[in-house]
């Protein structure tokens, strides 16, 4: 069995890097035909560019403002999903009374949210707010979902039992519900992110990375766009992985408890 997840592993490393180098090489060919770094710089330039921009006190601003922001927004929707998922799925008046608010959040567009947001509130917490709103309505319809899914012969014996609050949630409801709930929020984080830099684009704070992308646009100043851009996708895997990695623990953790 080891065996086979060694070679299952490898097999999965070796199909990534392959892919890699097409859609490297693929761009190389496509940069090289166009002749023109305006319109489309080489994979060459892009990292050598990136390796410049990693260097400078400057970029590392502007990531770890734009990651503050983005996080900030990612922690208060998590918070607010999880606050409404729990009397919506237990209680039908309330689920009533704030579905179409979750209904509402999804169907409008991102660019109509960051709008409304310049005119309401501070252009530095847009994004905040923009991320905010990705993550409370995928973490609100997953937990809800998955405490409205939780085996009602379970809830019986409970009862039966007479097992308290405290107890139903450690013992019932945090094993069925997590593995749903973890995947909402890694799912959500990957969409915070996108959002939250798209706001930081058309907000323009002082210190951002989207703020920068605005601004290599303006100024043509292509190189720097593709760079910017690769950064912004590197933050992201990492951050996802970091976040795999912790879910997976204390999903673990509890499946061991």
């Amino acid at each position: 069995m080891k065996l086979f997840t060694t070679r299952s592993k490898t097999s999965t490393l070796l199909y990534i890097v392959i892919s890699a180098v097409f859609w490297t090489a693929l761009w190389a060919l496509a940069a090289h035909l166009i002749g023109m770094e305006l319109l489309l710089p080489s994979p060459l330039r892009t990292v050598t560019r990136l390796a410049e921009l990693a260097v400078t006190a400057e970029f590392w601003r502007a990531a770890g403002m734009s990651l503050l922001r983005i996080g900030t927004g990612f922690l208060m929707g998590v918070l607010a999903g999880t606050l409404l998922a729990v009397p919506t799925a237990l209680l039908r008046p309330a689920d009533i009374l704030f579905s179409p608010l979750n209904t509402v959040v999804r169907a409008t567009p991102v660019a109509s949210f960051i709008i409304l947001a310049l005119v309401w509130i501070e252009r530095g917490r847009v994004p905040s707010f923009i991320a905010f709103l990705m993550v409370t309505p995928i973490v609100w319809s997953s937990l809800k979902t998955a405490i409205q899914n939780v085996d009602p012969q379970l809830t019986e014996m409970a009862q039966c039992y007479r097992l308290g609050v405290g107890k139903r949630i450690t013992l019932l409801y945090l094993p069925a519900v997590m593995p749903q709930y973890a995947a909402s929020m890694i799912t959500s984080l990957g969409l915070a992110w996108k959002a939250g830099i798209a706001a930081e684009v058309l907000c323009r704070p002082d210190v951002a990375i989207g703020t920068d992308l605005y601004e290599s646009k303006i100024y043509l100043e292509t190189a720097d766009l593709f760079a910017y851009t690769a950064a912004v996708i590197l933050l992201s895997v990492v951050m996802e992985l970091c976040f795999r990695a912790l879910i997976g623990r204390l999903v673990r953790k509890e499946e061991r408890a």
